[in-house]
């Protein structure tokens, strides 16, 4: 079990972003997003100033949704056509019944901290950690999310943040992560596979629970750079990305890894699998494609042009769905 749970009906001080819905305009449909997703048939963006924006049409096309925070969304991962949830900045985790139309607060930066006062029991280091954070207030972003099902998913962020629900998000629970990231390094993409959760970060970060979260070990690393997130295929194959090109490929949930060369210096940004094929997105647009399960892969032009690119999704049509500091983009293949 998870210690120092945090039920959501607890009360939250902290900056006015997260007591005050995201504005409604019309220029929320261009505004920057950092990542989009599916859910079901429909796509969801998520971005700057608590935006999130959905499309039935497969991007042509958006709705802004109705969002309770102005914080930015960092992340964003569905269940199914209507389970989902998002993350971001502040600390914030929403959670959405209906397709993210509309979107509920679920944690925030305030009760993380508090949290993990409440876990540090009798450990002073821990207890210093964690006061650190309440005295700095909610200033820690979350940058990715897994959503294993309706009631399991994990979040984690900035300076090892890294928490967990086990009931649909009614409590979120601070993960046991610091025997393996005892320097409380950033985590930037968290996924299952297998059974067992990996998680990766800066600096070659690498780690798995083979416990359902209960307990973590860290992962001997190829690399002392930055990963930036993790690609889980259904066969199984990890593939870790992030800077300067770098892609590494696991076909044991994490215990080894091989060099995968992109022969690029683009910093990777994102990772989808289509139909057979692994896909990952350069910072500046470009795709970069696997046809072997992330043995390999070639470049591809940037599908929308070049644009500084944050998220990929596919619509249901096959075309590709971009998130980037210029708006969400649709571009077919």
């Amino acid at each position: 079990m998870f210690a120092a749970v945090v039920p959501v009906a607890a009360a939250a001080d902290g900056p006015a972003a997260l007591a005050t819905p995201a504005l409604v305009t019309p220029k929320a449909l261009g505004a920057a997003t950092l990542a989009v997703a599916r859910a079901g048939k429909r796509l969801v963006a998520v971005g700057e100033r608590g935006t999130v924006l959905w499309s039935d049409d497969g991007g042509a096309r958006w709705k802004q949704a109705r969002v309770p925070v102005q914080a930015g969304l960092t992340s964003v991962r569905f269940v199914d056509e209507r389970v989902g949830w998002a993350a971001g900045h502040l600390g914030v985790i929403l959670r959405t019944e209906d397709g993210g139309q509309s979107w509920t607060r679920q944690l925030d930066g305030t009760q993380a901290a508090a949290a993990l006062l409440a876990a540090a029991g009798s450990d002073e280091r821990a207890q210093r950690s964690a006061q650190r954070l309440v005295e700095e207030g909610p200033d820690k972003p979350f940058f990715d999310l897994e959503v294993i099902d309706a009631q399991r998913a994990v979040a984690v962020g900035a300076y090892g943040l890294a928490f967990a629900t086990r009931d649909g998000g009614a409590h979120w629970a601070p993960l046991p992560t610091h025997s393996a990231n005892p320097r409380s390094l950033h985590l930037y993409g968290a996924r299952a596979v297998d059974g067992q959760w990996v998680i990766a970060g800066e600096q070659g970060l690498l780690m798995k629970s083979a416990d359902a979260g209960a307990s973590f070990t860290a992962l001997a690393s190829p690399y002392k750079g930055s990963f930036f997130g993790l690609l889980a295929a259904r066969s199984g194959t990890l593939v870790a990305y992030g800077l300067r090109g770098s892609a590494w490929r696991s076909a044991d949930a994490g215990a080894s890894w091989d060099k995968v060369d992109l022969d690029t210096a683009i910093t990777l940004q994102a990772g989808v699998e289509r139909e057979g094929e692994l896909v990952l997105l350069g910072q500046t647009g470009e795709l970069f494609v696997s046809r072997d399960d992330g043995r390999s892969f070639t470049s591809a032009e940037a599908p929308a042009g070049p644009l500084p690119a944050a998220g990929l999704s596919l619509a249901p049509d096959g075309a590709w769905v971009i998130a980037s500091l210029r708006g969400t983009r649709r571009a077919t293949p």
